[in-house]
């Protein structure tokens, strides 16, 4: 890679700039309406269940996005394509802000989730393609820390904006942020030196090279993982602030968004989850992983708060430790075609989001907490036979090591 951009250089500063704000946008936009489902429901006269369209809906219709964009994204420059879904999706943040009723907000967060695709689709990408891989390590790091740190501002912020005005200016400020922040992307990003737009290759292509990897052994129970454990973690984060908000607890909506910040465990217990997997196999790594979100789920169902939160924070760590081992294990399985590998990852991962945290709201109007917990409980099961039967495969493939993307 002659014309790489170098570790040390003003371009390389640039980039790693470009692609933190690329990662916090997409997940601070897609994620600032978990803390405000309550709000939702109060405001719109809906039930829990219908609330979490909010979220599901985005990542339902990004799971769709991702394919269409590995489909395209040969043909589209890549910082035409980031940037432009940067932008669309900030100003669809404000419109939601905006409108005066339930359907027209679902709306334009399906639209916002549609047009986020063309980024997690094109960054990874263009890290690779563009940056020398002396430097590529931190670089990916950095974007990867963006995705982090977007997913945690934009949950805190709207739920302690949402408490102090409402959730209208929650979103409207959101999204004003983050239409600066693709400006910025814009403004810092290089320009490809080492990508050609193509015509893009015929649906028939992409078709054959996403059903040889589901025809291979492993890949497949690792996109259920992917279901499962991201079906488990935003079920309990879409309704463990309606939990939170009834007595005994009786919790405001800033002290609420506080307690995403448990992510930050998360984000630190994934880095750790690589060095593990390296020394002692992805198997069991994957399985210590899946066996803190069942004791997190068990603590949840205590009375008293301070277990509770402690039960959130063994999950949180869980689930980062479970998604950052099993996505690399994707890598390393897949013969070939490593990001039609990746997009299926990606697809099954965010049907997991969408389908069971909607479905959660109705174990949650039935069951409460205890209803939450159980479908929780019950993926992670499942979770856990999957893991066990991926073990034989452990060795298999090159030596990869674990890079998390933070949900």
């Amino acid at each position: 890679m002659p014309s790489a951009i170098q570790r040390g250089t003003p371009a390389y500063l640039r980039a790693n700039l470009a692609l933190f704000l690329a990662g916090f946008a997409t997940f601070s936009l897609l994620y600032c309406v978990q803390p405000l489902l309550p709000a939702f429901a109060k405001t719109f006269g809906v039930s829990p269940a219908e609330s979490s369209l909010a979220l599901s809906l985005s990542t339902s219709l990004l799971a769709f996005a991702i394919l269409v964009a590995a489909i395209i994204s040969s043909s589209v420059k890549r910082r035409l394509l980031m940037g432009t879904s940067m932008i669309l999706a900030s100003v669809l943040n404000i419109v939601a802000g905006l409108v005066p009723d339930w359907h027209t907000l679902l709306a334009s967060r399906a639209l916002t989730g549609l047009v986020l695709g063309g980024v997690p689709a094109v960054a990874m990408a263009y890290l690779a393609e563009e940056i020398d891989q002396r430097g590529l390590g931190m670089a990916m790091g950095l974007y990867v820390a963006g995705t982090g740190v977007g997913g945690l501002v934009g949950r805190v912020a709207a739920a302690g904006l949402s408490e102090y005005f409402d959730w209208h200016v929650a979103m409207l400020v959101l999204g004003t942020v983050n239409l600066l922040t693709a400006v910025g992307f814009i403004a810092l990003l290089p320009t490809s030196r080492n990508f050609t737009p193509r015509p893009p290759q015929g649906l028939r292509h992409h078709l054959r090279l996403w059903g040889g990897h589901l025809r291979q052994p492993g890949l497949p129970r690792l996109f259920l993982m992917s279901f499962t454990v991201m079906g488990c973690f935003v079920t309990v984060y879409n309704y463990v602030g309606f939990h939170l908000m009834e007595a005994p607890y009786l919790l405001s909506q800033t002290q609420i968004g506080i307690i995403f910040m448990t992510n930050v465990f998360g984000i630190v217990s994934s880095s750790i989850a690589g060095g593990l997997a390296d020394r002692h196999g992805r198997g069991p790594v994957l399985i210590v992983g899946i066996a803190c979100m069942l004791l997190g789920l068990a603590l949840s169902l205590h009375a008293h708060l301070a277990v509770l939160l402690l039960g959130v924070v063994v999950l949180t760590a869980g689930f980062f430790i479970a998604h950052a081992v099993a996505s690399a294990w994707v890598g390393r399985l897949a013969q070939g075609a490593k990001g039609h590998a990746s997009s299926l990852y990606l697809l099954t991962y965010y049907i997991g989001s969408s389908t069971m945290g909607s479905v959660g709201g109705w174990f949650w109007e039935y069951g409460h907490w205890p209803g939450v917990a159980a479908l929780s409980g019950t993926l992670m099961l499942v979770a856990l036979g999957l893991a066990i039967s991926l073990r034989p495969l452990d060795s298999k493939g090159p030596p990869t090591s674990a890079a998390p993307r933070t949900p």
